[in-house]
């Protein structure tokens, strides 16, 4: 079966530094350029400002520390589900079939990592033609009781499972730079980064948000470019440019290679 594995950072769909703050024109504009593609998809979104705010809060990301958390756990769990609502009706509005697969419900972690997802129900729903939405979530961890599943690490495990012809990650930025583009005028896009590019960042780089620091966004991709698929980080804040990927014509972004350079 070939798919199209994408993934829409939370930084597209919603505004990180507001809680619960939905871009809806964003949504409903990349998810009309996924229907458009005609292609076999599979969708997972970030948390954005839907999850960060209130997992940081409670700490989530470091597993059970004391019982205060419950109520994080419950609340961020709800959160991130009203997000994936608004962006399963963009998907809607633009006549796509979809389906909602919460990670806090079919998934299991070990010590901060993904371990398990029914990733037969994506099979399944995609032999219907319905296309599969999954998200960063609260799951339960066999060794720290819960923590946070992160789009990324659902985007790792769903390439290795379904081996996709396309790997798409749309970011608030136009690919991968040699420095935070938002702080350093300076910083330039890479435009091919592979495993000697993951090297050259410190490992100590700052930490975003609950997730990790781009050192860990980028070993992931990186390990999803090994299976020997092509992937890529575009701007998915600009109109068109997803569509483009998904026809495979040229755009701009970088394209993240298994090996060195």
């Amino acid at each position: 079966m070939s798919v199209a594995l994408i993934k829409l950072g939370g930084s597209v769909i919603t505004d990180k530094s507001r809680y619960r703050s939905f871009n809806r024109e964003s949504s409903d504009r990349l998810a009309r350029e996924i229907a458009s593609s005609g292609k076999q998809v599979i969708l997972v979104h970030g948390a954005g400002s839907f999850g960060h705010v209130l997992a940081s809060e409670y700490q989530l990301q470091k597993g059970y520390l004391d019982d205060s958390q419950r109520m994080g756990v419950a609340k961020v769990q709800r959160d991130v589900r009203d997000l994936n609502r608004e962006v399963m009706l963009s998907l809607d509005r633009a006549g796509m079939p979809s389906t909602s697969i919460p990670p806090g419900a079919c998934a299991l972690m070990e010590s901060g990592k993904l371990r398990r997802l029914e990733t037969d129900l994506f099979h399944r729903y995609l032999e219907l033609g319905i296309t599969p939405v999954t998200f960063g979530d609260v799951v339960l961890d066999s060794q720290r009781r819960f923590g946070i599943c992160s789009g990324d690490q659902l985007m790792h495990l769903l390439a290795r499972e379904f081996r996709p012809e396309l790997v798409v990650f749309c970011a608030d930025v136009d690919g991968i730079f040699t420095a935070d583009p938002n702080l350093d005028k300076g910083a330039k896009l890479i435009q091919e980064v592979d495993r000697s590019t993951l090297e050259s960042i410190p490992r100590t780089s700052r930490v975003t948000d609950v997730t990790g620091s781009i050192y860990g966004k980028l070993e992931s991709m990186l390990d999803i470019a090994e299976l020997g698929k092509g992937t890529m980080v575009i701007n998915g804040l600009v109109p068109g440019r997803l569509a483009s990927a998904l026809r495979g014509e040229k755009v701009k972004g970088s394209l993240v290679v298994g090996g060195r350079g």
